[in-house]
């Protein structure tokens, strides 16, 4: 792809910085709120297989979509070689690597999302309040390669953290409030 341009930006530092304080201001309110739904349902989605085909399948088809706008200059005369290897492995993971499948779906789309929020900060030195959303995008990454890699921990994380209440609320305390930062933040552009 070519360097990231004023007028090639997939999205604009608004629209970035907004969509990531509703994301965090959603997961902090799922958290904060703690229903009687919250915990089987943070648990259930993890070993789902309609979680894994929408979150998965999701992350395969970007993810194979970038593979086919390859340029030249990135492996783009073996596109479809890449198409069919990256594809097969896709479609083999459903059969054979069932186990966390979600997890590792969200996972990639974590890390797929990053670059388009990272290029709409991309060189906007005039607006420094830019790196409340860059810093919860960078969060998001290691948390991102930490599941990905192993993502047993993120059942780990969740039993830990529901093993008290006062945690979970913390926590979606913690995210509203940094979720609430960054969408008014959007606004200041």
């Amino acid at each position: 792809m070519p360097a990231v341009g004023q007028a090639e930006r997939f999205m604009s530092l608004f629209l970035a910085t907004f969509l990531t304080g509703i994301v965090l201001l959603a997961l902090g309110g799922w958290f904060l709120w703690n229903g009687p739904r919250v915990r089987p349902a943070t648990f259930g989605w993890m070993r789902s297989t309609p979680a894994a085909v929408v979150l998965f399948g999701g992350a395969a088809v970007w993810f194979l979509w970038h593979i086919a706008h390859l340029g030249k200059a990135d492996f783009g005369d073996y596109k479809q070689l890449l198409l069919l290897v990256f594809g097969v492995t896709a479609l083999g993971s459903f059969f054979f690597v069932r186990d966390f499948l979600a997890v590792r779906g969200l996972a990639v789309l974590m890390l797929l999302s990053a670059r388009p929020l990272l290029d709409a900060a991309y060189m906007q030195f005039d607006h420094p309040q830019r790196l409340l959303m860059v810093i919860a995008v960078y969060i998001g990454i290691v948390i991102a390669l930490i599941i990905g890699a192993a993502p047993y921990r993120l059942r780990n994380f969740f039993t830990w953290l529901f093993a008290k209440n006062a945690r979970v609320r913390a926590l979606g305390l913690v995210l509203v409030v940094y979720g609430a930062a960054v969408f008014i933040t959007s606004f200041t552009y």
